[in-house]
C-alpha cells in the first residue's frame, strides 16, 4: 500500500481507499490516527473536502458533524477504558491550523503519561513522539482499532 491516501484523505475515504477509516458516519468518516503514542487517537474527517472550517459546513449539517464527533469521542472513551486501566478521559478538538479541511481530533488521555504532559495539550508533546516509527499506526494497533469499531457499531445501532 502506498501513502497516496495521505495527500487526499477525504477523497480516498469517499472512494473507499483510505486505510485509516473505521466507519462512515452521518457527516464524515471516523478514522484512526496516523500516530498512536496515545493509543486510540482518532480523527473525524468531514465528508466534503472543500469544507475547511465548521462555519463553511451548511448550518443544517453542523449538528450532524458535531454529533459524529461526540459519537467517535464516546467510542474511543469506551474502547480505551476497556483496554487500558490507565485511561483517564478524552480530549476533543477542532483546530484547523494545518490540514486544509474540517476535522476533529479525539485524544485519549492516560494516567501513565509523563507527569509533565498530563495536564497539557497533546500538541506540546515532544516532536519526536510524532515522528517516531514506534508510534506510527500499524498492525500492533489492531486491538484498539477493532475495539473502537465495536463501540461505534454499538453506539450507532438502535437500542
Amino acid at each position: 500500500m502506498t501513502d497516496d491516501w495521505r495527500q487526499d484523505r477525504i477523497g480516498t475515504a469517499l472512494r473507499g481507499g483510505n486505510p485509516t477509516v473505521l466507519r462512515r458516519l452521518k457527516a464524515g468518516f471516523a478514522a484512526i490516527g496516523d500516530v498512536q503514542f496515545l493509543p486510540g487517537y482518532s480523527v473525524l474527517l468531514v465528508d466534503d473536502p472543500a469544507v475547511q472550517r465548521l462555519s463553511e459546513l451548511p448550518r443544517v449539517r453542523r449538528p450532524a458533524f458535531l454529533a459524529d464527533m461526540d459519537t467517535l469521542g464516546e467510542a474511543v472513551e469506551r474502547a480505551c477504558k476497556r483496554l487500558d486501566p490507565g485511561f483517564r478521559r478524552v480530549n476533543l478538538e477542532i483546530l484547523g491550523n494545518t490540514a486544509p479541511f474540517l476535522h476533529a481530533h479525539v485524544w485519549p488521555r492516560y494516567d501513565w503519561e509523563p507527569p509533565e504532559q498530563v495536564g497539557r495539550p497533546v500538541w506540546l508533546y515532544p516532536r519526536e513522539r510524532w515522528s517516531d516509527d514506534n508510534h506510527a499506526l500499524g498492525p500492533r494497533h489492531a486491538a484498539v482499532r477493532e475495539a473502537i469499531v465495536e463501540e461505534l457499531d454499538r453506539l450507532r445501532s438502535p437500542a
